[in-house]
Formats: C-alpha cells, structure tokens, sequence
C-alpha cells in the first residue's frame, strides 16, 4: 500500500489532468493502483477523494492569499478599522483622486464636501500622473487671479491634501477680525509675509499631531506579517498624511511655480474672504435656481440642513415659519451673505448675550439688532432679523431664547463637522473636555 500511495502523490501530471470530477477521481485510482482486486480499487478511490478535496482547499486558501493586500487597505477598511475622526472620514469619503498612494481632493471634492451629504458616484478614484500634475499647475491662477469663483474654475483640475482640507474648513467659519490672527500664526518671524516654508508648517504640525494620534489608536490593533526572512511588514499603510512629494494647488497659488513668492496679508483676506463667498454662493444657488432672491422657507432649509434636529423638530420650524410669513417678500444674497457672516462671531455674540441678561431671558429685536452690531460692526436688514424670530419664537410675543437660538446655529456654523453640547456652565465645560479627549485619543 505504501508503494502505491507513494506512486499517486509522484503521479502530479496525471492528478492535475484528472482531478476536478468524480469520474477523473475514479481514473485517478484506476490508472495509479490498477490492481486486480476490487477491494485496492475502492481503497484508491477513497485516497484520491481526500486527495482532491485537500487539493482543492490548498487552491482555494492560495488564491486567498495572492488577493489578500499586504501594504494597502481599502476605503471601507480603513474607515472600519481606524478610530478616524470625523472629519478624516469624510475626507475619505470625497477624495476622488490618488498620487503615489497619497489620497487627495480636487477643488470640486471640497465643494461638494462642505455643501453636499454624499459625494458624487464615482466607480474609483483616479490615480494621477506626472503628466495630470503639470497640466493642473498650468490651470493653477497667479494669487493676483484670484476670485469668488476659483475653485468653480478650476473644478477637478487641482489637488488639496488633508492638512489643507482642516486648513480650508477653518477659514469657512473665521471672522473677518480673525484673518488677522490666521495670518499672524503663520507668520513666524513678524516680517507681515509669509512664505512657503511658513506655510509648511501647518502640514508639519498637523501631520505630527495625527501620526501620534494614530500611533496610541493603532497601539496592539495593527496587524503585522512576518516574512521568511525575519523583517517584519506593516499591512496598514496611512493614505491621508505622508511628506508631500508635489505641491498642491494652494502652494501654487500662493507661492508660484517656483515657490519663490511671499503671501502678504491683504492677499490672504482677499483668499478667505473669496473662498467664504464661494461657499456661500454655491449655497444660496441651489436654491435661488437663478433668481436674485430665495425664498424666507428656502432661507431657513438653509440654516437648518446641517443640524441634528430630529425630522419632527425639523418640520416644526418649517411649518411654523409658514404659519407666519405665508407670502414672504424673499432674501437676496447680500442679507444671506450678511447673515453668515454674523454666525463666524457667533461665540462673541453669546459672551455679549450672557453678559446684556445674566438670567438667561429671552430677547428682543432691538436687542438682537445691538448685540450683533456690537459683535460685527456692522448691521443685519431688519427683514432677515424678523425672519430669524419667526423661525425661533416659540410662542410668537416677539421674544427669542437666544440659548437655543445659539446651540442651533453652531451646528450650521460648523457644518456638522463638530459636536456641541446644548448645556452650559459646568455640564458643558464637561462634555467639551469630554468631546476634546476623544479626539485627541
């Protein structure tokens, strides 16, 4: 029996032929044992079919693991098994393109990342070329080009990393009297310029942060390969944040081609003042459909899309702003515009409200009117004050609680990206401490 079974696993040609049916099974132990006796035949048989099953398992664990990825991990992996926060996560989400295992967004993707739910389908990303870069620095405008439109302009032609994705996002809620001080943090030595080694330093920063926050995350999670040689492989590798290899379209922009150029600060106003304005015009066009004003209920979708109001709560503030203003005279641009930049102050605004009614009382719009004037500097139409009260004015004498008004407007102020807590005082001071650790951890 040892002869013969000796004999059938050296016979590999003649069981790769006839190993994928019962009847090449049979063949197998006919042609390998052929021995007179039935009772060697059944016997053959029996061997050939444990064979061929434990042929086909090693097969089928083989094709496994060629398609198993050692240094890379998918969208879906990564968002399962990373503690990403949340605005990681949704850059993922909208990145639609990749440079040398780098994810990165177009102009578009932060578009549709700051203004739409989902991003657009798409059946993968794109890999770039070196070709693709040097056709997206010819599409890039000189920092004198810049205009509320650029990113529109240049569409899907352009490239911004994650360090810059936060860095974008930041500017979306910057009061005018906050450039300032952006500008001052990247101005290192006080020259009033800044240049692009300044500029780097931000991604240094960042990237500094995430990497240890990702290292304490992935501590004992991150799975490892031991090859035969001994070296041990990392099978995560991190797609968000590497050093850059090219620069972005915002390097470009502000430094030139050849990086030579300085960014001073009323080019640097005049970029978030643009980019604040674009946002906002992309917002007001959905639902304008091209006229000059929108609707107060389109008015307040608006200021309630990025909240987390449950969709009773939802429809209650619409419904009620219909009861209301049945036939409203519409909003334009200019006092939506005015608004949103009333709410990147909204922090100063509920300092002066805590401090003008210490007993937490409702409001006035005349009070309403001071306080943002005190706040901004500048005045809101009275139109769109009345507006805001009928939607917030629970029980319409004309008062607003200012405490909801505030907790409401944080989270269209941050576009959902951050969490607040609707408490004050010890409680919230708990849950802030609360929200930073887990993002820090």
């Amino acid at each position: 029996m040892a002869a013969h079974l000796r004999r059938f696993c050296q016979n590999s040609t003649l069981f790769s032929r006839y190993s994928h049916s019962t009847r090449g099974l049979r063949t197998i132990a006919y042609k390998t044992y052929n021995p007179k006796s039935p009772r060697f035949y059944l016997y053959g048989t029996a061997v050939a079919t444990s064979l061929y099953f434990g042929w086909k398992w090693v097969e089928k664990n083989a094709m496994v693991e060629a398609a198993r990825p050692t240094r890379r991990v998918t969208d879906e992996q990564t968002l399962r098994g990373l503690k990403l926060n949340h605005r990681e996560r949704r850059f993922i989400k909208f990145s639609s393109v990749e440079y040398q295992g780098q994810l990165y967004m177009t102009p578009q993707d932060f578009i549709e990342s700051v203004t739409d739910s989902e991003p657009r389908p798409r059946l993968k990303r794109r890999v770039l070329t070196e070709r693709d870069l040097e056709r997206f620095m010819q599409e890039t405008p000189l920092l004198s080009k810049g205009s509320p439109d650029m990113f529109r302009t240049i569409f899907d032609k352009g490239i911004i990393s994650y360090t810059e994705y936060l860095f974008l996002l930041s500017i979306l809620t910057k009061p005018q009297t906050g450039f300032r001080i952006a500008f001052n943090m990247f101005d290192t030595d006080g020259n009033e310029r800044v240049d692009k080694e300044e500029f780097l330093v931000l991604e240094k920063i960042f990237s500094t942060a995430r990497r240890d926050r990702l290292n304490r995350a992935l501590e004992g999670a991150v799975k490892q390969t031991e090859g035969e040689d001994g070296e041990v492989e990392e099978v995560l590798e991190d797609e968000l944040q590497k050093s850059h290899v090219v620069d972005t379209t915002l390097l470009l922009h502000f430094f030139g081609k050849k990086g030579k150029q300085d960014l001073k600060f009323e080019e640097f106003k005049m970029f978030m003042e643009n980019l604040q304005t674009e946002v906002l015009e992309i917002e007001f066009n959905e639902f304008s459909k091209g006229l000059p004003a929108i609707t107060e209920l389109d008015f307040a979708k608006i200021l309630l899309r990025y909240t987390y109001l449950q969709s009773d709560q939802y429809e209650m503030y619409l419904e009620r702003l219909l009861d209301r203003i049945p036939e409203g005279r519409g909003i334009t641009f200019t006092e939506f515009k005015s608004f949103c930049q009333f709410l990147n102050t909204l922090d100063d605004f509920a300092i002066a409200m805590r401090m003008y009614t210490l007993a937490d009382q409702p409001i006035s719009q005349e009070e309403f009117h001071r306080a943002v004037k005190i706040c901004t500097g500048t005045e809101l139409s009275p139109h769109i004050v009345d507006t805001v009260f009928k939607i917030f004015d629970d029980d319409g004498d004309g008062q607003l609680s200012y405490k909801e008004f505030i907790a409401i407007m944080r989270d269209r102020l941050h576009r959902g990206f951050k969490h607040t807590s609707r408490s004050e005082g010890w409680d919230a001071f708990k849950q802030c401490v609360k929200s930073e650790m887990k993002a820090v951890v």
